[in-house]
């Protein structure tokens, strides 16, 4: 006799396993992120492609988990594979040159269909905008990616993330200017944004690189890992903007 299980009632107090949703680039051309993304010890739900026109591909189904944030935080949330979905894009990345390195734009055909995405993904999941992430912001250690020219705004201008009120980050330089915070003042705002970083007010290398990771997401013309007043101010109005 087989197992009967009874439907009649549903809980009024549930939500979707899904909280948050991690953005990465792969930094290797088409073939060989399909190769790494099925075949390797890593995975993501979707791939987009870099082809004209490109394409999504669902390499794991959503209510299973794929392997694609690593040891990773967010918001004192940890091992986000568990409550996640990650979307990689085909990109090259970082490139280094004789010349130097560049970061090469993002195709906009691909970008339009990431953007596409990300709106279901939300919708369906109800995903909170602070919980739209990059694999830098949760990893800032190890990891860039997206990197500075993934368009960030443009999915703020969605409401899919948070993005720093004009305003109000004039407001914060003006007064920052006169009296510029400390590193410990960068460490905790940081934090509060949702971070892992470090505590105690010294600039360590760890500091530094989640500073990095912030500036490419919301100042990426320049991400120099230093505490500098502009910093500061997008810093403070994203902050006083999650706490209205």
């Amino acid at each position: 006799m087989g197992l009967t299980i009874d439907t009649t009632y549903s809980a009024r107090s549930q939500d979707s396993r899904v909280q948050f949703l991690v953005i990465h680039h792969t930094a290797e051309d088409l073939p060989t992120s399909l190769r790494i993304l099925t075949q390797q010890e890593v995975s993501s739900h979707y791939l987009v492609t870099d082809e004209q026109p490109p394409r999504v591909y669902r390499l794991v189904d959503e209510d299973r988990r794929a392997w694609h944030a690593g040891l990773s935080s967010w918001r004192g949330n940890t091992r986000l594979n568990a409550a996640s979905i990650g979307i990689e894009i085909v990109h090259p990345g970082e490139v280094r040159t004789a010349q130097g390195t560049t970061w090469p734009p993002f195709d906009a055909a691909q970008i339009d269909l990431v953007v596409a995405l990300v709106q279901d993904i939300v919708q369906r999941h109800a995903i909170r905008p602070e919980h739209v992430v990059g694999h830098s912001d949760i990893a800032p250690q190890r990891k860039v990616d997206p990197g500075p020219t993934f368009p960030w705004k443009r999915l703020s201008d969605l409401g899919l993330v948070p993005w720093p009120d004009a305003m109000r980050v004039q407001q914060a330089r003006a007064a920052f200017e006169a009296a510029p915070p400390d590193v410990a003042w960068f460490q905790r705002a940081l934090a509060e944004q949702g971070y892992e970083v470090s505590r105690g007010g010294m600039l360590d290398e760890p500091t530094r690189k989640v500073i990095r990771a912030f500036q490419m997401k919301y100042r990426p013309a320049r991400f120099d890992g230093e505490p500098d007043v502009e910093t500061a101010a997008l810093l403070e109005a994203l902050n006083a903007q999650a706490r209205r």
